[in-house]
């Protein structure tokens, strides 16, 4: 499903206009990405948890010559579906 698509699902259910859809939809992404970029987790009931984890520097190897590399520290979303997720996509 694309963006375009969920502005069209919330026109179709809701009744705003196109515009006010996307404007809303548009609103809520950046609320997520603002919190993620803070490093605060994101709980949907029913649906699941964002969670940004910090990794630590490590050593890692290039593939093609096997040279020994250092892999830099950064930060990875990862995403857990809720019980009720997965009943439903298992059901």
């Amino acid at each position: 499903m694309t963006k375009a698509e969920i502005v069209e699902s919330v026109y179709e259910r809701v009744g705003f206009s196109k515009k006010e859809a996307a404007e809303m939809v548009e609103m809520v992404f950046d609320l997520m990405k603002e919190t993620l970029e803070r490093g605060e987790k994101i709980k949907i009931s029913g649906f699941g948890n964002f969670v940004v984890k910090e990794k630590g520097a490590r050593k890692g190897r290039n593939p093609q010559t096997g040279d020994e590399i250092e892999i830099a520290p950064r930060r990875v979303l990862t995403f857990r579906p809720s019980q009720t997720l997965k009943k439903l996509l298992n059901a």
